[in-house]
């Protein structure tokens, strides 16, 4: 297995060297410095994903998100992680008008956040703007098949490619990020068929999420894995349940604030000897 140095940042040759080894890439999203550091030694790449704007100020869908958001996030990730390769979202509304526009806000995210790419859902005419950026420098990652961006269009957030016209627009799609220079493509809610497809016809990394193991790496919505929760999406799977843990840690403060048992004795300051 390949290996790089926990002591210097994962690259996208480094990202695409596994995919061309066959060696899954391990990726979570990651908000804050405190999450990042933590999940740092694990992942080969953290995604400050726009999701934020669901998990953590609790909007409803993604499209709320601004780019001012995803920098404050993204400077937050990159300074409490040191491996892990760094992504950050581009909001809704930031990227689609043009290629120019796309790269006033890439180039801006890059150069506050200290990111490593920026991420764009590859809609139609997406593609020229990712040719545009990564022929000027700027790292890319797509994303295809369902399209949280494109919710109010798509009428929910629903998995794609299920009948043949999606399917080939999503593989349509896919080649296209591909061809552009995308340095990997996350493929979200798709057929484990379609998966395969769209991971044997690109020459980047795919990236999976609710679109089976077949991919070349895999990201979930890290609070989501760790059951934060009281529900969450059929391709997640849990592996802890901190929601009950910390709502158990929680009650057990308040009750002991309640009683007077804290703070004690040994929660408190005393004077010195002598002073």
């Amino acid at each position: 297995m390949s290996k790089q140095s926990l002591s210097q940042r994962v690259t996208a040759p480094f990202l695409r060297l596994r995919k061309q080894r066959g060696e899954k890439i391990v990726c979570l999203t990651a908000y804050t410095a405190p999450m990042a550091q933590l999940l740092d030694t694990h992942c080969d790449l953290l995604l400050v994903g726009d999701s934020l704007g669901m998990v953590v100020h609790g909007l409803p869908t993604t499209v709320g998100v601004t780019v001012e958001m995803m920098i404050l996030h993204g400077q937050a990730v990159v300074r409490g992680s040191a491996h892990a390769f760094v992504a950050v979202d581009m909001p809704f509304g930031s990227y689609e008008r043009s290629p120019e526009q796309a790269f006033d806000t890439a180039s801006r995210i890059l150069c506050e956040t200290g990111a490593q790419a920026v991420k764009v859902e590859a809609a139609s005419g997406v593609a020229d703007s990712i040719a545009f950026l990564t022929g000027r420098g700027i790292p890319v990652i797509g994303h295809v098949g369902l399209r949280p961006q494109a919710v109010h269009l798509d009428g929910g957030f629903k998995a794609r490619g299920r009948n043949e016209e999606e399917r080939q627009r999503v593989l349509e799609e896919a080649r296209a990020t591909d061809a552009a220079g995308a340095i990997a493509m996350v493929v979200e809610g798709v057929t484990p068929e379609l998966a395969a497809e769209i991971t044997r016809s690109v020459s980047c990394p795919t990236i999976g999420i609710g679109a089976s193991a077949v991919c070349d790496g895999q990201i979930l919505v890290t609070e989501d894995m760790l059951g934060m929760f009281d529900w969450t999406p059929k391709f997640v799977r849990r592996y802890a349940d901190l929601r009950t843990t910390v709502m158990d840690a929680v009650g057990g403060y308040a009750q002991d604030v309640r009683s007077g048992a804290f703070p004690a004795e040994a929660e408190e300051y005393r004077l010195k000897p002598g002073k």
